[in-house]
């Protein structure tokens, strides 16, 4: 026991010196450069056209006839929400602040605001580059976009792109999601990790099991009603603790460009550990940058890239700049009582020396009676909708690396480490992750500096984003082609 102990400290120790590395000042910069980069590109047009989004939103949940594609805009969203909106928005957003302080709040922000020009960006391309598989059906994503839109010489890249992916999936959308849950449930009602395990896995197989339009249909119903029910609670605890609000905004903002002093449990961060860990859990959250909603947005039916690209963006602006500030203000605006220089007092909930979910479920139950439920319940629906789309999102990077034999393989594996994660205490499986997205985000932010271009042009030539004319027919852009035309 004490060998495997030292091992698996000696693997957590690697993993930290490697994320030291991928999260530095490189990848910082890579990642808020290449999203401002592309909202200054645009004409901050991702800002201004953010109610035409929601519009196009509400009218996507039906599509013409001559569309090509497997599921609606709307849909499209819903399923790349469903995997976004996940731990990162309940045990994400605690850790940001237990780690780097509240002012790594004010950093999730700014990744969220420039991420919506990147996940702009990303859903214009997979359109524009998506093609149709051996099986006819419509597929897309970062690895398309960077192929067929950088030409065979970077081919290279986009293998490595899904590579990534189809190995992510398993950390980012699939054993972090189930350990979390399954810790969760013993924590608040005592259900063995194991009961949790089979009947997660049982009901994630019947929906994986059939392809995109099962998920996609599951998604257009929970992830609203989801959004709503957390949202809804979490306004319930912060006006419980509303005159804490306005100290906690404060907070956020003075907290961003200074350091934070020790007190209680919290042993105090400087403003880059907020800065690192604010954009770090920012893009484990909303995934801009990461490619993979692209995935699930090539398969929406449309015939105008840049419409598609509204409707992307507001993933990013729901699930940071709505649902994260949630728990974020419950956890800062709750008071508990801790003791403090050897005096027993009220104070945040964030200084308690809690992190991860264990410290949003502490804010909430101590905020509002039975409000640990509010964590419970999202995190329950959270992690179903998350273990769906990135399921869909690693089949399809697996996809194009082995063609369609590696399907159904590789839905089984899925299935089994959704049990794996709910049993087996993966105390690095957080390291692992955010490593793997860095080496996710790298070949596709590449990618979008490389055709921001193809972007650009796009976004001028479509009434909907160059006059916010939603009424207006989309330009003649070719969206689809089949393997063959694109050889």
């Amino acid at each position: 026991m004490n060998k495997d102990a030292g091992v698996m400290a000696h693997i957590e120790a690697i993993l930290d010196t490697v994320n030291g590395v991928v999260w530095g000042p490189v990848m910082l910069i890579l990642i808020l450069g290449t999203g401002l980069y592309l909202m200054v590109g645009l004409g901050f047009m991702p800002l201004r056209r953010l109610s035409s989004a929601i519009r196009l939103m509400l009218r996507g949940r039906r599509t013409g006839a001559d569309e090509r594609g497997e599921i609606t805009p709307y849909q499209s969203l819903m399923t790349a929400l469903a995997a976004t909106v996940g731990t990162g928005n309940i045990a994400g957003v605690a850790t940001a602040i237990a780690l780097g302080g509240p002012g790594a709040i004010f950093w999730m922000w700014m990744t969220a605001l420039v991420g919506m020009a990147t996940k702009y960006a990303e859903a214009v391309l997979a359109v524009r580059f998506r093609e149709v598989d051996e099986r006819g059906r419509t597929v897309g994503g970062p690895m398309y976009y960077i192929r067929n839109g950088l030409g065979a010489r970077w081919a290279w890249l986009a293998w490595l792109f899904a590579l990534f992916t189809a190995v992510a999936a398993f950390g980012i959308g699939n054993m972090v999601q189930a350990n979390s849950l399954a810790d969760v449930f013993q924590s608040t009602t005592g259900t063995p990790p194991w009961v949790t395990g089979v009947v997660l896995t049982g009901v994630v197989f019947f929906v994986i099991v059939g392809g995109l339009r099962r998920i996609a249909s599951w998604s257009d119903k929970l992830v609203p009603f989801m959004a709503a029910v957390y949202v809804a609670g979490s306004l319930l605890v912060i006006a419980c603790n509303a005159q804490h609000v306005p100290g906690a905004l404060a907070l956020i903002f003075r907290d961003a460009f200074s350091d934070t002093a020790a007190a209680g449990g919290f042993a105090g961060a400087a403003m880059i550990m907020g800065l690192r860990y604010g954009v770090a859990r920012g893009i484990f959250s909303n995934e801009a940058g990461l490619g993979s909603a692209a995935i699930a947005h090539a398969a929406a039916q449309t015939r105008d890239p840049a419409r598609l690209g509204l409707v992307a963006m507001l993933g990013t602006f729901i699930d940071t700049i709505v649902v994260c500030t949630m728990t974020a203000l419950v956890i800062l605006t709750v008071h508990v009582p801790l003791e403090i220089g050897g005096v027993l007092q009220q104070a945040p909930a964030w200084m308690s020396g809690k992190t991860g979910a264990g410290l949003t479920a502490l804010a909430y139950g101590s905020g509002l009676p039975g409000g640990e439920w509010i964590v419970t319940i999202g995190l329950v629906l959270f992690v179903f909708t998350t273990l769906l789309g990135w399921s869909y999102f690693g089949e399809r990077a697996a996809e194009y690396l082995c063609g369609v034999r590696v399907i159904l393989p590789y839905r089984l594996l899925w299935v089994a480490c959704v049990f794996v994660g709910c049993v087996v205490k993966l105390d690095l499986v957080w390291n692992f992750a955010d490593t793997m997205n860095a080496m996710m985000a790298v070949p596709n932010l590449i990618a979008l500096v490389l055709l921001s271009g193809v972007v650009f042009a796009i976004s001028k030539a479509s009434p909907a984003t160059a006059r916010g004319d939603l009424d207006a027919p989309p330009p003649d852009i070719p969206t689809q082609a089949t393997r063959q035309e694109r050889r």
